[in-house]
């Protein structure tokens, strides 16, 4: 690994953890030559499906995307870098269970509401407003609804007033 500061072929490990989800190794670096200390992160190469956009264009699989997604509807959330890391890792891996070779752009977007709504509801409704393309306060009122709804008993008879 060359010291992304000086260039220098010779660095050694002078740490490495596993994540808490066993996805990746954390290493941390020091360069023989100006001794700089990095990070770097190791993950399996893994062929993700690509991702076909409502106008019927394929482009490739892009985590940094996703991320740049969840980090944009989660703005300024009390949710940690390491739960927004997992949800991402949660998307992933349903996008390689899924088995297939090309992913509908639609059901990526299910997959991530479906994430954003047990990490935060706001979000969640932020996403979906985007997504869904909201028109009016009525779609916004039908997301709110249906956040109410999942968090109401199974059980329960009472009324609810929106």
């Amino acid at each position: 690994m060359r010291c992304p500061f000086c260039n220098h072929p010779d660095t050694s490990v002078v740490d490495s953890r596993i994540s808490d989800q066993g996805d990746f190794i954390r290493r941390r670096r020091r360069c023989a030559r100006c001794e700089r200390r990095f990070t770097t992160y190791e993950r399996p190469d893994i062929s993700f499906p690509s991702i076909v956009k409502t106008d019927g264009r394929r482009t490739p699989y892009q985590r940094g995307k996703l991320r740049a997604s969840l980090d944009l509807a989660l703005r300024k959330r009390p949710v940690s870098t390491e739960q927004v890391d997992s949800a991402v890792s949660s998307v992933e891996e349903q996008m390689l269970g899924s088995a297939l070779r090309e992913v509908p752009s639609a059901q990526l977007g299910e997959w991530v509401m479906h994430e954003l709504k047990a990490l935060d509801k706001v979000a969640y409704v932020r996403f979906a407003s985007v997504y869904r393309s909201f028109q009016d306060l009525a779609d916004f009122r039908s997301a709110v609804d249906e956040i109410g709804s999942d968090q109401l008993p199974p059980d329960s008879t009472q009324e609810r007033t929106t």
